[in-house]
């Protein structure tokens, strides 16, 4: 029997304590346990479910009487459409294909070859979601329209002195407001798209190609993450997960799937570091920094991913690439403040934009839980499940990690980077500051989500696959997601 094959139970290893030392537990007991498992997974993921029902059902209450959401169709920011689309056709192959094939395929590939066809069958699944609504509405257009960074092109004329008013123009009174997308985020993710632009990439498709090309490599970050952090086998595990990830409806076509990536890759790059699993650790340390200061200026948010980060070194029981990240996480935010922006200025006024506009109308009350039913379904029911096997895993990990040893078996490693990625996601959400559009703004801790499914017991993988992809192509063929 391959190892892939091994059904994990509530200890993750069939061990008395989950830590992969304590006696084994008889085969009988090994049995019951696993079957208390699937039934705890079944109604994890039974609750999630009446969870985002109980948002579309109560937001929809509280929209038509207080009109106070501004959502069309909460808790999403979306309108009802039904319809098709070119994309249709080509989605529901990769859904098939992904579900019939994807776990032998996955375990079967050379390492390499798997991150290939990963990155290919992401970009694939995530281009496919975005044509179900036609080229012109569902690539070309969504980067382009009066709230996106397209908008504002022309006014980088000039960069340093663009750079330098960039917190005049970002209230609403100011004089010239930015759009709410460039308003709402550091000039560094804007400066993306004028970039593009010079090199002669200018226009929404280019902006859009760029976004799910780049955006899509985050599945590679991910799983050379959970290999270096945990082990191949459940990077293996978690790969088609990661390929028909739900949250591609909102990745393509958004930037925010872009700033995933980048933040991935600064994880995985730190992971690669501390491990010294690559020749030159220093290089891959002073890499991640650079690219977490990138982060930092594309979404003010992001800086939240530190939870993660710090998840790495933990696992990896070493602080050694620590100052080299520095020094690389340094240089963006010396050449911002060098060139006339100040992050912080800019912050504050953007919650004073916030509160000006919807965020001071939408109620706490409701986004505080309705943002995790969004979450909920842009994860996907599996990754809902393998959260509550990773909650279980945590335990015999942290016991181990605590009395010295650092000899947490993988699943309970790869349980505490998952469960690091929901402590930043949930910082965002009690911080008031993502009251509504979470299933886009967060997608990159959303990603970090999506490896517990490798806790999933393989005998149901495939019918958790499908509980992932049929939710999401439902929502795609029936609302409109765009602003």
């Amino acid at each position: 029997m391959k190892t892939e094959d091994v059904t994990p139970t509530d200890t993750a290893d069939g061990t008395a304590d989950g830590t992969g030392h304590g006696p084994p537990a008889p085969p009988d007991r090994i049995d019951e346990r696993a079957r208390r498992a699937r039934r705890a997974d079944l109604i994890t993921a039974a609750a999630g479910v009446l969870l985002v029902v109980a948002a579309v059902l109560i937001g929809r209450v509280v929209q038509d009487r207080h009109q106070t959401l501004f959502a069309q169709w909460p808790p999403f920011l979306a309108s009802w459409d039904p319809h098709l689309g070119p994309g249709t056709p080509a989605a529901l192959t990769m859904a098939v294909l992904v579900v019939a094939y994807g776990p032998s395929l996955a375990a079967r590939l050379p390492w390499r070859g798997l991150l290939v066809t990963a990155w290919a069958g992401s970009t694939a699944w995530v281009f496919s979601m975005a044509l179900i609504d036609g080229w012109y509405r569902g690539v070309e257009r969504r980067l382009t329209t009066k709230h996106e960074y397209l908008q504002v092109i022309d006014r980088f004329a000039d960069i340093p002195a663009t750079l330098r008013g960039f917190t005049d123009h970002i209230l609403f009174d100011a004089p010239d407001n930015w759009p709410a997308h460039v308003a709402g985020h550091p000039p560094g993710a804007t400066l993306t798209f004028v970039w593009l632009d010079r090199v002669g990439l200018g226009g929404g498709a280019w902006a859009a190609v760029w976004c799910v090309v780049v955006g899509s490599s985050a599945v590679l970050a991910a799983l050379i993450t959970v290999r270096v952090l945990a082990d191949e086998r459940l990077a293996r595990r978690a790969a088609p997960f990661l390929v028909l990830a739900p949250a591609a409806v909102w990745a393509g076509v958004s930037a925010d799937g872009y700033f995933a990536a980048v933040a991935a890759w600064s994880v995985a790059l730190l992971a690669l570091a501390a491990t010294r699993r690559v020749r030159f650790p220093a290089l891959a340390a002073a890499g991640g920094g650079l690219l977490f200061g990138w982060t930092c200026y594309l979404s003010y948010g992001l800086g939240l991913m530190a939870a993660v980060l710090l998840a790495v070194l933990v696992l990896a029981r070493t602080a050694r690439p620590v100052p080299v990240f520095l020094l690389g996480a340094l240089v963006v935010p010396v050449a911002f403040t060098l060139a006339g922006f100040n992050w912080w200025t800019a912050y504050h006024l953007l919650v004073e934009r916030y509160y000006q506009g919807a965020g001071g109308v939408r109620p706490y009350g409701y986004w505080v839980w309705a943002n995790l039913a969004c979450a909920t379904v842009a994860a996907g029911l599996a990754a809902v499940a393998g959260l509550r096997r990773s909650a279980v895993a945590a335990s015999g990990a942290v016991r181990a990690l605590r009395g010295g040893s650092g000899a947490a078996s993988p699943e309970g490693r790869l349980a505490l980077l998952v469960l690091a990625a929901l402590v930043a996601l949930l910082a965002a959400d009690l911080s008031g500051m993502s009251k509504a559009e979470t299933e886009r703004i967060w997608l990159p801790f959303l990603l970090w989500l999506l490896p517990a499914t490798a806790l999933l017991p393989r005998r149901g993988v495939r019918w958790w696959l499908v509980a992932s992809a049929v939710p999401a192509l439902l929502v795609n063929h029936l609302l409109w997601t765009g602003w």
